[in-house]
């Protein structure tokens, strides 16, 4: 992946959870920073957008970051204002390990 087309700062965040000592509850206190790394950021085109809906996905966009092996579906990305909740993690489809594509959904992630 070329340098030039990562051209987004992002930042990437985890739900911090503290356990209650009474109930036992897990419960969402914060997010985290995990890194702050540079992104491609592509909105869905109208024929992606179109079948998205017809699955009843909510994904309006794709992030394309180097790769990284610590990204889950449980975090989510700030760009520019926007939260984008992470909806998947997908390897590229040659090595596996020159980058990953972030299917995400606009929108609050309150964990």
């Amino acid at each position: 992946m070329k340098a030039g087309v990562l051209r987004h700062p992002i930042v990437i965040q985890r739900p911090d959870y503290v356990q209650d000592s009474v109930t036992g509850e897990m419960t969402m206190v914060a997010w985290m920073e995990v890194a702050k790394t540079w992104a491609a950021i592509e909105p869905l085109s109208a024929r992606e957008f179109i079948a998205a809906a017809t699955t009843q996905t909510k994904v309006s966009a794709r992030i394309v970051i180097r790769y990284r092996d610590d990204i889950d579906a449980t975090m989510r990305i700030l760009h520019r204002g926007k939260i984008y909740n992470i909806e998947g993690v997908l390897a590229d489809k040659d090595s596996g390990r020159d980058y990953v594509t972030l299917p995400v959904s606009e929108g609050v992630n309150d964990g």
